[in-house]
């Protein structure tokens, strides 16, 4: 039986759908991370857009329960390859046939970055140069890159616009700017068109909540139903552009069906509104009626931006992007998703028991 928290869970807007559909419907593509968080909607998108799927996901931050859930509703038209981005002849497998390449696959942390950075930049650079050669050896037409904002480090101007000199502060982030030099360069040297994505602070329904490493929104939330104080490091004022996963979803999607070519050009993907955390823990807290439960403040983490927003201009002028989902509704949903699945797991360990 498949799992239900596998199940897809967000929409995208109707005018995304009708503009996107003609050009994927029997497109041959492939998901590097498609079992992950972001990649499993992406997948789930790209089904109802009728193209074939080829997906590789190594499962180390992921569950196999995710992709079987897309092939059990689509068995013709999704292929999984369970396998590593460094592993040539696993992704010569992932990207056989394949006209676009979407690469998410990436270890995401930076406080696992800056305790293990050689295996962050064995992850997410040379796995990116991997996924790049196997595409060029394939005969792939365009590489969507799942990039990031941590590349514009600590810069104080605001709205972050792709024209600042990158200044990242973190492995992760110096990898993650490197797999966008990469996408510049292989445009450039080997005319396979590329595309970077700079994903502000991504979060939705299935983002993990169960590491050490969770990103704020699932943390937050799964500490106040547990009835515990959610952690904020530092005073809570930094602020962040909470981008909800459809806009992600939709932002890859465009950039995969373009009529231009993208020539290795690096484009903002986020909401375009800043949120402190302080703000971010009072709209979850209200949302559950659990303002009684006090935040825990720690001390500030390394490596960490002070404020980040996105202009989203540029893409909206290359892509045709905008944000369709802003963090109210995207909130709302989200915290809805895990009350739902924090009560499915209560009544699981009750049923055992």
């Amino acid at each position: 039986m498949t799992n239900p928290a596998a199940q897809p869970t967000i929409q995208l807007p109707a005018q995304y759908v009708d503009q996107i559909r003609p050009r994927l419907a029997d497109r041959r593509v492939c998901v590097t991370g498609g079992a992950g968080f972001i990649g499993g909607h992406l997948v789930d998108a790209l089904i109802s857009m009728g193209a074939f799927v080829s997906v590789i996901d190594d499962l180390s931050n992921s569950s196999a329960e995710l992709i079987g859930s897309a092939i059990d509703r689509a068995p013709d038209r999704v292929r999984f390859v369970q396998g590593s981005i460094l592993d040539p002849g696993a992704m010569g497998s992932a990207v056989e046939g394949a006209q676009t390449v979407f690469h998410l696959a990436a270890l995401g942390s930076v406080p696992m970055s800056i305790e293990d950075p050689s295996r962050n930049w064995t992850v997410n650079g040379t796995g990116t140069m991997r996924v790049l050669q196997a595409a060029q050896n394939a005969g792939v037409e365009r590489v969507v890159y799942s990039a990031s904002s941590s590349a514009y480090g600590n810069n104080p101007a605001l709205p972050k616009l792709e024209s600042m000199a990158p200044e990242p502060e973190s492995p992760y982030a110096a990898a993650k700017y490197g797999g966008e030099s990469l996408m510049r360069t292989w445009s450039a040297c080997y005319g396979l068109d590329t595309v970077s994505l700079r994903y502000f602070n991504i979060f939705g329904t299935r983002q993990a909540a169960d590491s050490a490493y969770a990103a704020v929104i699932p943390a937050f939330v799964t500490r106040y139903l547990d009835g515990k104080s959610p952690t904020v490091f530092g005073d809570g004022e930094q602020t962040r552009d909470f981008t909800h996963v459809s806009n992600a979803v939709a932002a890859n999607l465009l950039a995969a069906v373009a009529h231009k070519p993208m020539g290795g050009r690096v484009v903002n993907i986020g909401a375009g509104v800043r949120t402190s955390v302080n703000e971010l823990v009072a709209m979850i807290a209200k949302i559950l009626g659990t303002q009684e439960i006090k935040v825990d403040y720690q001390p500030d983490r390394v490596g960490e931006v002070r404020d980040s927003v996105s202009s989203v201009e540029l893409a909206k002028s290359i892509i045709g992007y905008e944000p369709a989902t802003n963090i109210e509704i995207g909130l709302g949903q989200t915290v809805k998703w895990y009350v739902d699945q924090h009560g499915q797991n209560l009544a699981a360990k009750g049923e055992s028991s």
